[in-house]
């Protein structure tokens, strides 16, 4: 149950970062200035990290190791990655990119086998 928090916490916390790092990139919006782009990001990945840090926090105390840690958060950037450029960007989803996301849930496989 403590992993799922873990999993929310970053999911919520990726949805601000992807956010941040990639809403100017949609036609029609990067039009602004880049220190006004920058600016605007900062504002909403303070956000990612209210919810970043305490969700690799908890997870440490918890019992999750500091690369288990990154391996979900890297899972989580991918999925969250994903659904945003699909509907946000109105990028296209290519087979290529489902057979590297398989490779790295093998990685994540990897990681978590005892």
């Amino acid at each position: 149950m403590k992993t799922t928090w873990i999993i929310l916490l970053l999911v919520c916390s990726n949805i601000f970062m992807t956010t941040a790092w990639y809403w100017h990139l949609k036609p029609g919006v990067g039009n602004l200035p880049v220190w006004k782009i920058v600016l605007i990001s900062w504002g909403i990945a303070f956000f990612e990290y209210c919810l970043t840090v305490p969700a690799n926090h908890f997870g440490r105390a918890w019992g999750i190791g500091a690369f288990q840690l990154k391996i979900i958060q890297e899972v989580v950037t991918l999925v969250v990655f994903t659904f945003f450029a699909i509907f946000y960007l109105k990028e296209p989803f290519h087979w290529k990119y489902l057979v590297s996301f398989l490779c790295i849930l093998a990685a994540v496989y990897f990681a978590f086998k005892k």
